[in-house]
Formats: structure tokens, C-alpha cells, sequence
């Protein structure tokens, strides 16, 4: 299994819109984004079982997507604030 996949792009797009418009959290997000992973250990999906790296990678790519929604949400509040 790739490290990175087409769900990769999917965390990758959802942390990047909480982070611009719904949470500015770092421990919340931390919380949710790492207990996601430890839940999909027991669910009994096909889709939650992968390898301890691609959760590993899963994690990275969030918190990348969470950072980036953050700066766009601080950027804008900053060029909102000058203009």
C-alpha cells in the first residue's frame, strides 16, 4: 500500500477547510485527527485497514492541511485588517 493515496488528498482537503473555517485548535485537532486513527484500528471496515505507516503518513498529511488552512485563515484576517 502506497504511503500516499487518493484518501491522502481527502485528509488532506478536510484538515485544510476545518483549519480555515471552523477550528484554530492545535490539541483539539491533534485529539481528532490522531483518535481518527486509533479508531479505525477496531472498526470493521475494508477501508480502515492499512499499514501503521500510511497512518503515520495520514497524521502528516493533517496536520500539513490543518497548517495550511490556518495560515490562509490568518493571512486573510491580516490583509482584511490593512486594506
Amino acid at each position: 500500500m502506497a504511503l500516499l493515496n487518493l484518501w491522502s488528498l481527502g485528509h488532506f482537503v478536510q484538515w485544510s477547510l476545518v483549519g480555515r473555517f471552523i477550528l484554530t485548535n492545535w490539541y483539539v485537532f491533534l485529539f481528532l485527527s490522531i483518535g481518527w486513527e486509533f479508531l479505525e484500528l477496531v472498526l470493521p471496515y475494508e477501508f480502515a485497514k492499512e499499514t501503521i505507516d500510511n497512518k503515520i503518513s495520514d497524521v502528516i498529511v493533517n496536520i500539513a492541511g490543518f497548517w495550511i488552512g490556518n495560515r490562509i485563515r490568518i493571512d486573510s484576517m491580516l490583509a482584511s485588517r490593512t486594506s
